[in-house]
């Protein structure tokens, strides 16, 4: 295991001198995996700890100081001006370490490398494969483009003090590449929004998404899926999350599903708590794309914790944990018949569901918390900082003990 000082003298174990500042232009300021856990796992430990984000407003939250940055609406405009920006911002912060979450912010780690600076690079995804889908590129530029991008960014993750990675997947593009590449998983923090679960047989008859609407969430099919219920499930289809792009919302609501949708719109971690608790089963229907087969999204573990069964593409990332846990059903994503038999079966049987539910949430308890992957970040801060100098830091591999194999972990856990 790795590790770990008790909670309650973490704070008096790094020096309060210690200052991280987090950078992101792409994310929103209270990202859960950046704001919820990393920020907030590290102001815990005792680091003091800057967020630059775009925020409409500099405060406190939580111990965590938010600096606004500079954001203009148009995508273009923000990936040429927001690194200025937040380059500008970091050089007033004058931090000990800088962690940064975009792939459009490696000019700026590289820039602070330069001056000196300790850089964390954290990758939350496969860039170049993420640019081959991105709908707004025209299509004869995506791949070229991916290539051109994919080569920056391996060329230049050489120069950083450390590498994050979300995925296992995302690490194995690094690891030749770095000595100091770890996995930090977004698995569920233990002081989340948490409810006494709700009776099974009071909660309403009704299927729950949370996060972003996008067509790479296959919203359109999951609406289209709860069209074909069949008539004597008289189910809803609550929908909690911003449509993006914007107009993605006019195409869904063309759907004979969207009779019953409850769209929600972005709500606080409070209201999800309750959305959860109510609901009988818990969406998460990616579309096939490269940076999807491997993933786990965070969404998966808060249903999970919430003992919602879960409904889920059947991808290999997504399959370890569904299937490996027997916590829900697997469908094919671009099947809008299948998907609505799951949510069907689901529905109909609520003793098995109700199991499928708790199977999940002990699965949880057991093997997918925070708390471990708290202890990795944290101990790569120390390594970082405990060198006399910024250039020292990278001479020796991280010592973290490798990762547990999460399969195997999966397959020794006894749900009964």
């Amino acid at each position: 295991m790795f590790p770990v000082l008790p909670t309650s003298d973490m704070s008096t174990h790094r020096q309060k001198t210690h200052k991280i500042v987090h950078l992101t232009s792409v994310h929103a300021p209270f990202d859960v995996r950046i704001f919820h856990k990393e920020c907030k796992s590290i102001h815990r430990a005792g680091y003091d700890v800057t967020l630059l984000a775009a925020h409409d407003r500099q405060e406190t939250v939580d111990g965590i100081h938010l600096r606004p940055i500079f954001r203009p609406a148009i995508r273009l405009a923000r990936i040429l001006c927001a690194p200025c920006s937040i380059y500008r911002e970091s050089l007033r912060q004058d931090a000990d370490l800088f962690h940064f979450h975009d792939p459009e912010l490696i000019p700026v780690g590289l820039l602070l490398r330069l001056a000196g600076k300790r850089v964390v690079y954290d990758a939350h995804e496969d860039v170049s494969a993420d640019i081959a889908f991105k709908h707004y590129i025209p299509r004869l530029l995506r791949y070229p483009l991916a290539r051109v991008v994919g080569a920056f960014e391996r060329a230049s993750v050489r120069h950083f003090s450390a590498v994050v990675a979300a995925t296992p997947a995302i690490s194995r593009r690094f690891l030749s590449r770095h000595p100091r590449c770890i996995v930090v998983r977004n698995y569920p923090s233990p002081d989340g929004v948490q409810l006494a679960a709700k009776p099974w047989e009071t909660r309403s008859s009704s299927a729950v998404y949370t996060g972003l609407l996008s067509p790479d969430r296959s919203i359109r099919q999951l609406v289209d899926a709860v069209a074909l219920l069949p008539e004597n499930i008289q189910a809803t289809l609550h929908l909690a999350g911003p449509f993006s792009p914007p107009t993605y919302q006019r195409k869904v609501a063309e759907s004979e599903g969207w009779k019953r949708v409850n769209f929600l719109g972005t709500i606080p971690p409070s209201s999800v708590a309750h959305l959860l608790n109510d609901a009988r089963v818990g969406l998460c229907i990616y579309r096939p794309d490269p940076n999807s087969l491997e993933a786990v999204p965070n969404k998966i573990f808060e249903y999970m914790q919430a003992a919602l069964p879960v409904i889920a593409s059947d991808f290999p990332g997504f399959r370890e944990i569904v299937k490996g846990t027997s916590c829900g059903l697997l469908v094919n994503p671009c099947d809008r018949q299948e998907i609505a038999d799951a949510i069907a079966y689901i529905l109909s049987h609520p003793q098995e569901a109700e199991q499928m539910g708790l199977r999940g949430q002990q699965a949880v308890k057991a093997c997918f918390s925070w708390t471990t992957e708290e202890r990795k970040l944290l101990q790569l801060y120390d390594e970082l900082l405990s060198s006399c100098s910024p250039a020292s830091a990278e001479t020796e591999p991280i010592k973290t003990p490798p990762s547990t194999d999460r399969l195997l972990e999966i397959k020794s856990y006894d749900p009964q």
